[in-house]
């Protein structure tokens, strides 16, 4: 007879409750599991992928150590979380990721009690546990924070600045480095698996606390040499001084794969009466899959694919992306002006930067994920006369506001910002999205602020931006491809605040900032067909305004309409301003706002959340005959339908 095929461990696992009643010799096996069923589910989704695989073996170990949900586990931006909502209950949804109506990309507190935080944007997960350890501290509740945070996020300040913080957590905080890109630590083997083990050992933590306040009860020179023998001691076998500067007990580095390595020294820290504590866990990303492995970015992110082969599906031909055009744009002003620099904040590829960077390494300066730092740099090299670009992402921006305004905006530097990611993002959802960069930066003196219409535009824009030395100036454009417009074999410096007339018309006039314009003109054949002759703006700046052209299309159009991708407070704001500052409502003249709607939209394909947001040529159309509809005469009989 045969042998009974035995049930998948993860086919018994809905939560980690489950996890924990499995023999800690059947954990490889789940792991094994776990890795198989997440590149199964992302081969059909795509999404991140590198990181995921990563963090199977260490996620295992954490829900089989600590009481989750009770014990909180928090995530650092969120995209190495896969497996964790696998063994979260969400199993049977996780082919829904980064879909309309599916799970998140990232942890979201409204998904699962299991995500206790949001996470998307780096570098907050510290922050965030320290606030949920002191929290239970001061309710004199049960329950540990755990952060586990990547070697990139520990090169933001933020992620210093709480652990400066730390000391009120107490032994309730633990925070799990993931070390996955060898930055910090050579590869570890059996030595150091069982020094971490027992340097957290609660006997060795022990002895250690004993040691430490008979020390203080020395003459003072008798206790610095004990501290400096203890720090030398620990640094030759384990380093991690710098984390015990900053109030932390170090305990690693140890192989993040090796669940034998992993659930001893967990539950000594988890049982540590010292703390916080720090625990370096070395892993790999990609892990467990070959093509990954083999792969340069190892599958950050990934478009779907073949499991068997890694091959991803390729994307049907078409036009040049907007990231791509930027990059080709700037590599062509920079061969041009040798005082032209690029500084990007940890994004090379995703800027278009590593372009950029292969053909002039001394003139690319990837600061990390540092965006603050990014800004005042741009700004101390464009005092000393260079002519930085910083590329950002519209979302990553925002973190950097404050140097944006005192750094820049009021020493009126000329730096400039290229925001990639302008506008709604699609899989990557709210968190991601480039909704208020017109916002946040229209309102400031000084700043010039661009918003490309097509690729070709873009390339006008980034020549402009190039040439221009009186401020600061930021260019904005989206993710994805272009129009498929012919590119300028030479690129047009445009005049500053000044817009085009893309089609006249007589009553109805549509103000387009930035990539919506291919919908208003399409908004502008089916009003055609009504009757509703249709002027269309490309207003390319949204500061300084083209105030002339604003003024000759408000005095000679009933209807005038304002369509951008960003939230309140952007173009339609400065246009209303404009014309109650100017009287030109006196008159009747109806001024209606197409923005973002405000709320935070949920991940979907962007045609999809723009439709949503009325901001396709169905919506343009839909506003346009509501607003005429109040009108007493004049209308045509479809508009009043």
């Amino acid at each position: 007879m045969s042998e009974r095929p035995t049930t998948p461990l993860l086919d018994k696992i809905d939560i980690p409750a489950d996890l924990r009643r499995l023999k800690p010799e059947q954990l490889p096996q789940l792991a094994s599991e776990l890795r198989a069923e997440m590149i199964s589910a992302v081969s059909v989704t795509g999404g991140h992928l590198g990181a995921g695989l990563g963090v199977v073996e260490l996620t295992t170990a954490i829900h089989y150590v600590f009481d989750t949900p009770r014990d909180r586990l928090i995530w650092d931006v969120g995209h190495q979380a896969y497996p964790h909502k696998i063994l979260t209950g969400r199993r049977d949804r996780i082919r829904t990721l980064r879909q309309g109506g599916g799970l998140s990309g990232f942890t979201q507190r409204a998904e699962s009690e299991y995500d206790p935080f949001g996470a998307a944007h780096s570098s907050t997960s510290i922050s965030a546990a320290i606030g949920f350890a002191v929290a239970n501290k001061l309710a004199k509740k049960p329950g540990k924070a755990i952060a586990v945070i990547g070697d990139g996020a520990m090169s933001a300040g933020m992620a210093y600045e709480a652990m400066n913080n730390a000391e009120a957590a107490g032994n309730r905080l633990v925070v799990i480095l993931n070390d996955n890109d060898m930055s910090i630590a050579p590869p570890v083997g059996g030595l150091s698996a069982y020094l971490a083990r027992m340097v957290s050992s609660g006997p060795f933590l022990g002895l250690r606390d004993i040691a430490k306040r008979l020390a203080k009860k020395l003459p003072r020179p008798l206790a610095d040499a004990a501290r400096k023998t203890d720090e030398y001691a620990r640094g030759m076998t384990m380093g991690g001084t710098l984390f015990e500067e900053l109030g932390f007990y170090y305990v690693g580095p140890i192989d993040g794969h090796n669940l034998d390595h992993l659930i001893p020294i967990l539950e000594n820290v988890r049982d540590a009466a010292q703390g916080p504590i720090l625990v370096h866990v070395v892993t790999k990303k990609g892990h467990g899959y070959a093509p990954a492995e083999a792969a340069a970015d190892k599958y950050h992110g990934v478009q779907k694919f073949d499991v068997v082969t890694g091959v991803q599906a390729k994307a049907e031909p078409g036009p040049p992306s907007y990231t791509g055009v930027f990059a080709n744009a700037l590599l062509a002003e920079a061969e041009r002006d040798p005082t032209i620099v690029a500084i990007t904040a940890a994004m090379p590829t995703g800027t278009g930067l590593d372009k950029f960077q292969k053909a002039f390494p001394d003139r690319l300066f990837d600061v990390g994920i540092a965006e603050q730092h990014a800004v005042t740099f741009a700004a101390g090299l464009a005092a000393q006369g260079q002519r930085p670009f910083c590329a950002i992402y519209s979302t990553f921006l925002q973190r950097a506001y404050d140097q944006v305004v005192h750094d820049v905006a009021i020493q009126n530097l000329p730096v400039r910002f290229a925001i990639d990611r302008a506008g709604l993002v699609g899989a990557d959802g709210s968190t991601h999205a480039g909704s208020f960069d017109v916002t946040y930066l229209a309102t400031l003196p000084n700043m010039v602020v661009m918003a490309a219409a097509d690729e070709a535009e873009l390339v006008h824009m980034v020549h402009t931006a190039a040439l221009h030395d009186d401020g600061p100036i930021a260019l904005r454009y989206p993710r994805g491809n272009g129009t498929g417009v012919a590119l300028p074999a030479t690129p047009e410096k445009l005049e500053i605040g000044k817009g085009r007339i893309v089609r006249e018309g007589k009553k109805v006039a549509i103000l387009s900032l930035g990539t919506r314009l291919e919908e208003a003109l399409k908004a502008a054949d089916k009003l055609e067909a009504q009757g509703l002759s249709t002027t269309v703006a490309d207003l390319r700046f949204a500061k300084p305004l083209d105030e002339a052209l604003i003024r000759k299309l408000c005095a000679s159009h009933e209807v005038v309409v304002t369509v951008e991708e960003g939230a309140v407070g952007g173009l339609g704001a400065h246009v209303l301003t404009l014309a109650s500052d100017e009287g030109l409502l006196d008159a009747g003249l109806k001024i209606r706002t197409l923005r973002l709607p405000d709320v935070f939209q949920a991940h979907d394909k962007p045609e999809k959340q723009y439709a949503e947001a009325g901001l396709d040529a169905d919506g343009i159309v839909a506003t346009v005959k509501k607003a005429l509809r109040h009108n007493s005469v004049g209308v045509v009989g479809e508009a009043r339908a």
